[in-house]
């Protein structure tokens, strides 16, 4: 399952960030997709400023979510585990990762991820770098 940020850090254009969504778009792995995270991926790309820093056009950004949609396992959370991240808007990432029965959430955030109080011993909360190490053993 890839965060938000990573998936805004690709279009940014910055090194594991954008290996780890062409490593998904080159079919290595599946990420998983529900409404909260399609719906806070359009609000990012929506945002003026952060368009301005983006090295893709809106144009392009819409096609490479498209695209990254495409590649995407579309999962509904049909229960909500309240995780109790930090950041309470965070917990619907564990929702989707726990729903969609994920081994791995992808994220620049680790700091919030990995402080949740209720643990899943399946799921490894790991940067990009960190992922693309998994991928390569």
């Amino acid at each position: 399952m890839i965060d938000t940020n990573l998936f805004l850090g690709a279009c940014l254009g910055t090194g594991p960030a954008n290996r780890t969504i062409a490593a998904c778009l080159r079919g290595q792995f599946t990420p998983l997709m529900g409404a909260a995270l399609l719906a806070e991926y359009e609000d990012v790309l929506g945002r003026e400023e952060l368009l301005k820093k983006s090295r893709l056009n809106p144009e392009e950004q819409q096609t490479l979510l498209d695209i990254f949609l495409s590649k995407s396992e579309w999962v509904r959370v049909y229960f909500a585990w309240r995780p109790n991240v930090p950041d309470e808007a965070d917990n619907h990432l564990v929702e989707l990762a726990v729903a969609g029965g994920a081994e791995f959430i992808v994220t620049l955030n680790l700091r919030d991820l990995q402080r949740m109080e209720l643990r899943f011993p399946q799921l490894k909360v790991v940067t990009p770098e960190a992922f693309l190490k998994e991928l390569e053993s």
